[in-house]
């Protein structure tokens, strides 16, 4: 099916939205957010998960967890457009939530070929986290340190995204016959997570060890369903840099408009003017870019994985230039405690990396383009 030119972006899609940017408005405005993980300010103690249980309840109750478990498997099965416009508006408010590690998971599931038991569980409210990744940091479950011997699970998991907020794990582990997701409860006997000190105080991340766990076998493929997936995970993370990308944006154009310097309002300065517009510029490359991932991943391209590197590439890119942006033309108060940016800059500089830097993407679509380098 050829991309329509809105990329599939419809009504239904903008409401959707529209209902997320006034739900996160409502349940936790950015000096509600600063206030929840002010305690994180005293480097010297554990790190701790900061978030609101109860808004992740009414997510749920809205449908939002299942809108990536397919239609015929009793989800929304919504397009990912519509996803990415929810998930942009998640990103603008930097909201601590499992919604986007849950929908990854959801999409996983979709390429699986034993996934009806995960699929209830979602449907049933659960959220989950995937949990593959090696302790270099590499992203793809052919390095995972997990093994699989008659459905019991042994071993650990890096870098776990969301661990401490999440009901469940699905796993990727190495066995005789292969590499296969499992599904986990986190409360099963023999799971332990470590939390990991992180600079985004938004999101909490985690080592898993896995100490003989029963666990029930979802697809026996799990290199085959993350590849077919991660251009859809990347469209939504670039999503969510893009909405933090707007918030700063946005927060330093007022700034800026109200400060003054040699008795005129910052923005006066071309100085100043023409960095903004180049952030303005680098949110919207990405914003097509995160759209158009999403649609080829819709309309089931040719050129998905291509569209999901770019959009990811461009994504880390542009969470770097518009977090330093910002800190910058705020100046001195931009690297205090007190100021609201250093948040959306924290979050920005998680995001960059999570799942494939810029040089590992683009080294990825290198490959697609002219073939792998020989050895």
């Amino acid at each position: 099916m050829a991309q329509p030119k809105n990329f599939g972006y419809d009504a239904d899609a903008a409401a959707l939205k529209a209902q997320a940017e006034k739900f996160f408005n409502d349940r936790l405005p950015v000096d509600q957010l600063h206030a929840l993980v002010a305690h994180d300010s005293t480097p010297e103690r554990d790190p701790v998960v900061d978030w609101k249980p109860e808004i992740w309840a009414e997510m749920v109750e809205l449908g939002w967890s299942i809108l990536t478990v397919p239609e015929e498997k009793g989800g929304l099965g919504l397009p990912l457009v519509a996803v990415a416009g929810l998930i942009e508006a998640q990103g603008k408010a930097a909201c601590p939530s499992p919604l986007l590690e849950t929908l990854n998971a959801g999409l996983v599931l979709s390429h699986c070929d034993q996934a009806d038991a995960g699929f209830e569980a979602i449907l049933d409210g659960k959220s989950v986290a995937l949990a593959f990744a090696d302790q270099h940091g590499s992203y793809e479950p052919s390095t995972t340190q997990v093994q699989a011997s008659g459905g019991v699970l042994s071993g650990s998991a890096y870098f776990v995204q969301e661990a401490g907020k999440v009901d469940a794990l699905l796993v990727a582990a190495q066995s005789d016959s292969g590499i296969a997701w499992y599904w986990v409860d986190k409360s099963a006997a023999g799971v332990s997570v470590k939390q990991d000190a992180i600079i985004d105080l938004t999101r909490d991340q985690a080592t898993v060890t896995f100490d003989g766990v029963s666990a029930v076998k979802l697809g026996s493929d799990a290199c085959a369903a993350f590849a077919a997936a991660h251009p859809a995970i990347s469209a939504l993370l670039a999503a969510d840099v893009v909405g933090a990308g707007e918030w700063l944006l946005q927060t330093t154009v007022e700034y800026v408009s109200v400060r003054k310097q040699f008795d005129r309002p910052l923005g006066f300065f071309q100085g100043v003017k023409h960095p903004l517009v180049n952030v303005m510029m680098a949110i919207d490359e990405t914003k097509s870019l995160a759209y158009n991932a999403a649609c080829a991943y819709d309309c089931d391209e040719p050129n998905t994985q291509k569209a999901g590197h770019l959009a990811k590439a461009s994504a880390a890119d542009t969470a770097d230039f518009s977090a330093s942006r910002a800190v910058q033309m705020h100046g001195g108060i931009g690297f205090t405690w007190e100021c609201y940016v250093h948040l959306y800059f924290k979050r920005q500089m998680h995001s960059k990396a999570l799942y494939g830097d810029a040089v590992w993407h683009r080294a990825k679509l290198a490959d697609i383009v002219f073939g792998p380098v020989a050895a």
